[in-house]
């Protein structure tokens, strides 16, 4: 990621995929292996042809904006279990472009100057 401008932001987008249970422990869910949705910027798609579980959605939703902004090396949040505790599959987070968005494309809050507080 380069250094955007004071107007400009940039966001990774991101591909969320099902990982099938290596485990003893079954897949549950109405996800099958390879099942995905991706993320730009604040949209969410997914292929026509595919669902994809609320309580799977529910459960990574929360930690994708973290993941859509440049995080530390040590970064441990790509693979998400399955909320169902019983389920062995997990959701796996995986970059796979930067986008640079400007302030006035995604809302019209402006920010407050640092140097004027």
């Amino acid at each position: 990621m380069t250094a955007p401008s004071s107007s400009t932001f940039q966001l990774f987008d991101l591909r969320v995929e099902t990982v099938a249970p290596t485990g003893d422990r079954p897949m549950l869910c109405s996800s099958k292996p390879g099942d995905y949705f991706e993320l730009k910027g604040e949209v969410l798609s997914m292929p026509g042809d595919q669902g994809f579980s609320i309580y799977s959605l529910a459960a990574v939703l929360p930690l994708l904006p973290a993941k859509q902004r440049a995080t530390s090396q040590g970064d441990w949040m790509n693979r998400i279990a399955c909320p169902d505790p019983m389920c062995g599959s997990t959701l796996l987070v995986r970059r796979t472009a930067v986008s640079t968005w400007s302030q006035d494309m995604s809302g019209i809050i402006t920010l407050i100057d640092q140097k004027k507080l």
